[in-house]
C-alpha cells in the first residue's frame, strides 16, 4: 500500500508587539499610504528583546502538537527552515529540540528563505513516504527586526518584514486519498544577488569590516522589480504544474495559500490564474513578510476561519531569495 503523508496539526506564534506603518514614520521618510500601495502591508509583529527564533518556534510547536493530539516524544525528526538563525552555528533546530525536551532525533536546518517551508514539507513528505519517519515537525521561524535598516535608505526592505513562527506536524495519513499529493521545488542562482544579505560572509577576510558596516552591507538588499517579475512568472507555473501532475485543473482548486511577500504579487498571480478572492487567502496585511513562517501562518488562519476544510484541495506556493520557488498540492 502506498504511504501518503498528511498535515496532522498546525501551530503559530507571533510576538505581541505590533508595529504599524505609522510607527515606521518615526524612523524613516515613509507613510502608511506609500507602504500599503506598494505592498498591501498595514502592520507587522516585531520581537521584543530576549525573544529567539527557537523560542517562538517552541510556542508554535506546542500548539501544533496539541492540535495533532500527539506527544512531543512521538516526533522523530525536525526540519527547521529559517534565514535568520539565532546564532551563526549550530542551527536553530537543536535549540528547539532542547526547549521541547525531545530525545535524540535527526534535526535538519534548511536555508531556502521564503521557499523554506515548502522545501520542508517536500522533504518531510518524502521521508514519510519511504517509511523512515512517522511524525515530522516542519518549522518556519524568523526574527527579521533585529537586522533591518531603520533609515529612509532601507525603507523598501524594512517595511516588508515581520517576525513570527509556524509549525506543521506531518505524519502518516490514515486515508490513502488524503494528504500531500506532490511537491515541486526549484532553484536558479542566476540572479542570486538580486535579493541577498552579503555580509558577514565566510568568503571574506575579515568576514565584516567597519567599512562594510558604514556601507550598510550587513543589511538585506533587494532589486524589487526583478524579484517581482520572477515571482509572477514562476508562481503560476509551479502552481499549474502541481495541478497537472495530479490530473486537476485550476477549477478543481479549493484554496491557494501563497507566500506572503507582497500583496501585489499575490493579486497578480491570482488574476493570471483566474482565481477569485474566495479561493486565495492572504494575511500579509497583518503580519508582513515572515519569510519561512508565512505559509503556516496563512494556512492555519484559513483553517481557523473555515476557509479550508478537511478534504479540500489546497495548493501552497512560495518564491524567494536564491532564487528558489516551489509548490505543494494536498488533499487536506
Amino acid at each position: 500500500m502506498t504511504i501518503r503523508s498528511r498535515v496532522l496539526g498546525w501551530g503559530t506564534y507571533v510576538p505581541p508587539r505590533i508595529v504599524t506603518n505609522q510607527d515606521l514614520t518615526k524612523f524613516m521618510d515613509t507613510s502608511h499610504e506609500w507602504i500599503v500601495e506598494r505592498t498591501g502591508i498595514e502592520q507587522r509583529h516585531w520581537a521584543d528583546e530576549g525573544e529567539s527564533g527557537a523560542g517562538m518556534a517552541a510556542k508554535a510547536a506546542k500548539q501544533a502538537l496539541a492540535e495533532a493530539q500527539i506527544e512531543a516524544d512521538e516526533i522523530d525528526m525536525i526540519i527547521y527552515a529559517t534565514l535568520s538563525p539565532d546564532v551563526d552555528f549550530p542551527g536553530s533546530g537543536v535549540f528547539l529540540q532542547r526547549e521541547l525536551g525531545l530525545r535524540p532525533i535527526p534535526v535538519l536546518d534548511i536555508r531556502q528563505q521564503c521557499s523554506g517551508f515548502i522545501y520542508g514539507l517536500s522533504i518531510a513528505d518524502n521521508f514519510i513516504k519511504t517509511g523512515m519517519n512517522k511524525k515530522i515537525m516542519v518549522v518556519g521561524s524568523e526574527i527579521h527586526s533585529t537586522g533591518l535598516d531603520m533609515s529612509t535608505q532601507g525603507r523598501d526592505v524594512t517595511s516588508l518584514f515581520g517576525d513570527g513562527a509556524g509549525v506543521a506536524i506531518v505524519g502518516v495519513s490514515d486515508d490513502p486519498e488524503m494528504g500531500i499529493l506532490s511537491s515541486h521545488i526549484y532553484a536558479d542562482g542566476t540572479d542570486a544577488e538580486c535579493l541577498w544579505l552579503e555580509k558577514p560572509g565566510s568568503k571574506y577576510f575579515p568576514r565584516i569590516s567597519h567599512e562594510d558596516i558604514d556601507l550598510g552591507l550587513h543589511y538585506p538588499k533587494m532589486q524589487g522589480q526583478k524579484v517581482f517579475k520572477n515571482a509572477v512568472t514562476r508562481l503560476p507555473q509551479v502552481i499549474l504544474e502541481s495541478l497537472e501532475a495530479n490530473n486537476y485543473s485550476i477549477d478543481d482548486l479549493n484554496m491557494l495559500i501563497p507566500h506572503q511577500a507582497n500583496l501585489r504579487i499575490n493579486e497578480f498571480v491570482a488574476k493570471k490564474l483566474k482565481l477569485d478572492g474566495t479561493r486565495v487567502h492572504n494575511n500579509i496585511q497583518k503580519y508582513g513578510n515572515t519569510t519561512a513562517a508565512t505559509i503556516p501562518l496563512c494556512f492555519s488562519e484559513a483553517v481557523e476561519q473555515g476557509k479550508i476544510k478537511r478534504g479540500d484541495l489546497v495548493c501552497c506556493a512560495a518564491f524567494g531569495a536564491g532564487l528558489t520557488w516551489g509548490s505543494v498540492l494536498m488533499r487536506y
